[in-house]
């Protein structure tokens, strides 16, 4: 997976993810939703509003005490733990 920092502060982090489409970007979204002191995370990927970017944008915004990257950490150790879970139940049922 490639990543490309678009811009980042302390509350702010914008990174373009190559090769990904909704279905990745919608449940990391997700799960930065659920993060604590995550305040705003969207993702962009409209090639015509964004000068022709083609790869999905995903901008997180993050309370002042939370460091936008910390952030972006825990949401992707939550995806991992529900996939996780998702693999047990899955096997538990076969």
């Amino acid at each position: 997976m490639d990543l490309r920092v678009i811009d980042k502060s302390d509350t702010e982090l914008s990174l373009e993810i190559a090769g990904e489409d909704h279905t990745f970007m919608n449940v990391i979204k997700g799960a930065l939703l659920e993060t604590e002191g995550v305040t705003a995370a969207t993702y962009d990927v409209n090639p015509e509003q964004s000068g022709g970017q083609t790869d999905p944008v995903l901008t997180i915004k993050t309370e002042t005490d939370v460091d936008a990257l910390d952030a972006l950490e825990d949401g992707t150790d939550r995806v991992i733990e529900k996939a996780d879970a998702f693999t047990d139940a899955f096997e538990s049922a076969a």
